[in-house]
């Protein structure tokens, strides 16, 4: 079994490595993405990847949101979202904490509360909160916080949820991503059915008749058997999560977040979170570890981030 460090260590390295991988496949539907054994970071000759001209082993904005976000909570020691907003603005504007400050990937939701923000709009009311405006922006960067977040699970919750506000402020989206982060808890202690378990703890932190509740169970509806896309609505992304990390090993569920097609960068992220969480750093294919871009950026917060596990 995996030690807690190296869970932690997964978790991160298997968020940035799934989005690394998914880069140059987004977009495409599933029939015209590569069979399973085909699917690494340079795609087999002939593909039309997206981004082109963008290195292989590249996170996007996946996996720079993540970073701005673990950098702000080393650095505040706490959840400070108007810091997290202004990093991710900086982010936008100069490419903070993307490899070789290269931005070349921003959702249109993302891109208008950045806008808010730096307009000086409080981070809290940043995020566009219609119904519609559901994208999975705010989950794809959330992990970080469950890693860090020392707290009940309560306490994990709420900052989810107000780590989410800065870009994605619907209900929705705020309890994608606390689900997410109890999943991610139960997946950190070993449990045997984390994703239940994580459900059965949502319901006893927010009981019948709360606004979460209702989302939960009337959008997110986590007990229900229909599958995932791939695609960029935060519930649907949220459940193709979900069915991948039960096809296997950390490989098989990256490539299978991939093989749905469309978002493929942030199911593989969001999925291959949990899967490194799961199975440890050591379940990673060395030859992703070493190709990973940027790692100059990852190696001195990962260090941080494991002192606070001693």
């Amino acid at each position: 079994m995996p030690t807690r460090q190296e869970r932690i260590e997964g978790g991160l390295y298997g968020l940035l490595i799934g989005d690394a991988l998914g880069v140059p496949y987004e977009f495409h539907p599933p029939a015209q993405i590569p069979e399973l054994a085909l699917i690494e970071f340079e795609p087999p000759p002939g593909f039309l990847r997206a981004h082109n001209g963008v290195p292989p082993g590249t996170w996007s904005d996946d996996g720079s949101h993540a970073l701005c976000l673990l950098a702000s909570l080393l650095y505040q020691g706490t959840l400070e979202i108007e810091d997290l907003g202004r990093r991710l603005v900086n982010w936008y504007e100069l490419g903070y904490m993307a490899v070789e400050y290269e931005v070349f990937d921003v959702g249109v939701q993302t891109r208008e509360a950045l806008a808010n923000v730096r307009a000086g709009v409080p981070a809290a009311q940043a995020g566009p909160s219609g119904e519609r405006e559901n994208g999975n922006g705010s989950l794809m960067r959330v992990l970080p916080l469950a890693l860090w977040h020392q707290g009940d699970d309560a306490a994990l919750a709420r900052d989810a949820m107000l780590q989410s506000r800065v870009t994605h402020g619907h209900m929705r989206s705020q309890v994608c991503c606390a689900l997410y982060c109890l999943w991610a808890r139960r997946t950190l202690e070993g449990s045997a059915n984390a994703w239940a378990d994580a459900v059965a703890t949502f319901r006893a932190l927010y009981p019948e008749g709360m606004e979460e509740r209702n989302e939960l169970e009337w959008s997110v509806r986590p007990d229900s058997p229909d599958t995932g896309r791939g695609s960029g609505y935060v519930v649907d992304c949220l459940r193709s999560a979900r069915d991948c990390v039960a096809v296997g090993p950390y490989e098989r569920v990256v490539k299978a977040a991939i093989a749905l097609g469309h978002d493929t960068d942030t199911t593989a992220a969001v999925a291959g979170g949990i899967a490194g969480l799961r199975d440890g750093i050591q379940a990673i294919p060395e030859r992703w570890r070493r190709a990973l871009r940027g790692q100059e950026l990852v190696q001195p917060m990962l260090a941080q981030l494991l002192a606070r596990q001693a």
